[in-house]
């Protein structure tokens, strides 16, 4: 099929040719843009803790009567004996954050105590010797802690740890192509001695702009006496559901002096990733829903203007199959003038793709479009421009010859 009588046609219509081109060149550049924030999302949110999940409860509890901090010690421990007798619960322990929570505090970290020489930023967690077990975290080199070295610590008291587990992203930093067990390092203005190096720990907060530290965590062998205080509960394998009816109960049987929220105060670390995601989510769902509806719009628009062609052309169709064009012909013609709307269309898309990203970048400090992204979406405008004329062109197709003999 000769494409010059096609271009000479799509002249004499201008409007909705342009019309049509741009809406595939906006809904190209939207939708590539789109796609490539609803991976980032979900990639995301889809990152590992290095805990093990499954399994996982976390306990939020406030205290009543406001204690000291030597009398939340003990209640802590006494919480701590009363968990780990409820049947069902593998082990338990209590802490200050935890991967996801989105709060807990950060230090840097390094060779020296100057600060501004640090190495890497680190998340800083308060565990003991349960913690390792109950996560689930998996030790690659060195040891846990010790009973013997877990030391208690105030809000406001001064951190100085005799030694540290850290994470293997956070060993290579601090020690590359060398093993960190047993090497020094300052999170304070005294030296701790790494004991042992976790796989995995992420750090408590998702936000994009601690990504570079993610997986630098460090793990101190304290229990800081504040309230609220949380307590993290590993079920046997199976027994989640029923452990978490019990624990409740089972607190508030040793001491009724203390809040435990109906609505979020025991959570499963299935609600806690949730919970963490839950912006990463809804924006992958809206992308997703705007990725839908203008596709949907282009498709309905070149729908409507190659009916609107078919409509104005059915004598000229008429007098074309009386000169011997077969249906295959006129299926054919409607088939190249669409695609070569969408071919002008999608390197146009492409540009302001590309651009769209270039202004995303500065604004939002998003990563750079993928071609890969720009190329499915020229395929996929492609692909659906062709389906969404299909059917004007199959009824353009069957106009008779005798068309042609009819009154305009």
């Amino acid at each position: 099929m000769q494409i010059r009588p096609i271009l000479a046609t799509l002249r004499h219509h201008k409007a909705g040719t342009l019309l049509i081109a741009l809406q595939i060149a906006l809904t190209l550049a939207i939708v590539c843009n789109a796609l490539f924030i609803i991976h980032e999302r979900l990639a995301h949110l889809s990152q590992p803790s290095g805990v093990d999940e499954s399994d996982l409860l976390v306990i939020t509890n406030r205290w009543a009567n406001k204690p000291t901090q030597g009398e939340i010690g003990s209640l802590m421990a006494q919480d701590l004996a009363t968990l780990r007798k409820v049947p069902g619960v593998a082990n338990a322990y209590a802490t200050d954050a935890y991967p996801l929570s989105g709060s807990g505090i950060a230090y840097g970290i390094g060779h020296s105590p100057e600060k501004r020489k640090f190495v890497s930023s680190t998340a800083i967690y308060f565990t003991d010797d349960n913690a390792l077990p109950t996560l689930g975290l998996k030790l690659v080199a060195g040891r846990n802690f010790r009973p013997d070295e877990i030391g208690q610590i105030g809000g406001r008291d001064k951190i100085a740890p005799r030694v540290l587990i850290i994470t293997r992203e956070l060993a290579r930093r601090l020690f590359p192509g060398e093993s960190a067990v047993g090497k020094i390092a300052f999170v304070s203005d005294q030296p701790s001695i790494i004991v042992g190096v976790v796989e995995r720990m992420q750090s408590p907060y998702v936000d994009s702009s601690m990504t570079e530290w993610a997986d630098c965590s460090t793990l101190l062998p304290f229990r800081q006496l504040v309230t609220p205080t949380t307590y993290v509960v590993r079920a046997q394998p199976g027994q989640l559901e029923e452990v978490a009816r019990r624990v409740r109960a089972a607190l508030y049987a040793a001491n009724r002096m203390r809040v435990i929220r109906p609505d979020n105060g025991v959570k499963t670390f299935a609600q806690v990733r949730a919970q963490a995601y839950k912006s990463d989510r809804g924006m992958a769902i809206l992308m997703a829903w705007i990725s839908v509806i203008l596709l949907a719009i282009t498709a309905a628009g070149i729908v409507g203007l190659t009916s609107f062609w078919v409509g104005q052309r059915r004598k000229q169709i008429g007098v074309r199959r009386a000169l011997g064009a077969t249906r295959h012909d006129i299926l054919r013609y409607f088939l190249t003038e669409n695609l070569l709307i969408g071919v002008g269309g999608v390197l146009l898309g492409g540009v302001l793709a590309l651009g769209l990203n270039l202004w995303m970048m500065k604004q939002f400090e998003v990563a750079r479009l993928a071609p890969g992204y720009v190329l499915a979406g020229v395929v996929t405008l492609l692909l659906l421009g062709q389906c969404a004329v299909l059917a004007p062109a199959l009824r353009a197709s069957r106009v008779p010859p005798v068309e042609a003999t009819r009154s305009v």
